[in-house]
């Protein structure tokens, strides 16, 4: 029989009132939120509920807010999966899934994440944008020959044509030119408060390190697959080192997803609040079973299909 994975979304999925039938209807779930206000000393369960957007969008917020939605949403599954991996943020929602890092520490990581990705945005101003229709290989020709202009790289090799760079204004705007020149379908320069997945991130990725020495990691008991490598990863210490290479490296999705069904994975459940990654998946391979739990409605479903 095949695997099951749950995967979990980063930044970008977060919506005002999410999680709040969760909260409504999972007496775990409101225990789990009123929990992390009190843990984060800021009602982040009601700022995923309420807003208003533009604090919910600031990334010190957004982080905390998805992760939490995602962690309730699973309490509230039926299933458990045989692996597990999350887009960016999403790796910390996977971890605590996997058992390597607890909810308490994660929840006080995640929100820190967030307030030094935004502080490292404010201190060295970059952009990312999307390209569409160009093969890997031709989006890191571009990036290496728009590097004469700044600092810019892939952030995101989301799906098969879709690729996200990240870097310093000018070279991400000399990136987009070149790639408009190559033939791509579609650039768009994307609302971010940063650079992420790029050498920007570097004094980010220094203020995690000293949070994540003194964080308790453990082995993880399902595989994780990383960001930075695709492959499943299990022992803490190398959890604990692909956590902070991840600030400033790629997140290679896409690979991870066909390692995944490399691995016997046939059926994905995205776990948290939208179904970007449902799209990225099947984009990847049309073939595989995609699904989601983002509301209770999703809940129910998925309860009446394992009765």
């Amino acid at each position: 029989m095949g695997k099951a994975a749950f995967v979990f979304p980063g930044q970008g999925s977060q919506y005002v009132g999410m999680a709040k039938d969760l909260y409504d209807a999972d007496p775990a779930v409101r225990e789990l939120m009123d929990r992390a206000d009190a843990i984060l000393g800021i009602p982040i369960s009601r700022l995923c509920f309420e807003g208003p957007e533009e604090e919910l969008r600031q990334t010190k917020n957004t982080q905390p807010a998805i992760f939490l939605h995602s962690l309730a949403a699973f309490r509230s599954a039926v299933l458990k999966p045989d692996c597990v991996a999350g887009h960016s943020l999403g790796e910390y929602s996977a971890l605590v899934v996997a058992g390597a890092l607890d909810f308490e520490d994660a929840l006080r990581l995640v929100r820190l994440r967030g307030e030094l990705m935004q502080l490292a945005g404010e201190q060295h101003r970059g952009t990312m944008a999307a390209i569409v229709g160009l093969e890997a290989a031709d989006v890191e020709g571009v990036c290496r020959e728009a590097s004469e202009a700044g600092i810019v790289q892939p952030a995101n090799f989301n799906s098969p044509g879709q690729i996200v760079i990240s870097g310093s204004v000018d070279g991400v705007h000399r990136a987009m030119e070149l790639a408009r020149g190559r033939g791509a379908r579609m650039v768009k320069e994307l609302t971010v408060s940063g650079a992420f997945h790029s050498p920007l991130m570097e004094s980010a990725r220094e203020g995690l390190r000293g949070a994540l020495k003194k964080t308790n990691v453990s082995d993880a008991v399902i595989p994780v697959y990383a960001n930075v490598t695709a492959e499943p990863a299990t022992p803490s210490s190398e959890i604990r080192d692909l956590l902070c290479r991840q600030l400033t490296s790629p997140v290679r999705w896409e690979e991870t997803i066909r390692n995944m069904i490399r691995d016997g994975v046939v059926e994905f459940t995205e776990v948290g609040p939208g179904k970007v990654l449902q799209g990225l998946i099947r984009r990847t391979e049309p073939a595989v079973k995609t699904c989601g739990i983002d509301t209770w409605t999703d809940v129910e479903r998925q309860r009446e299909e394992t009765q």
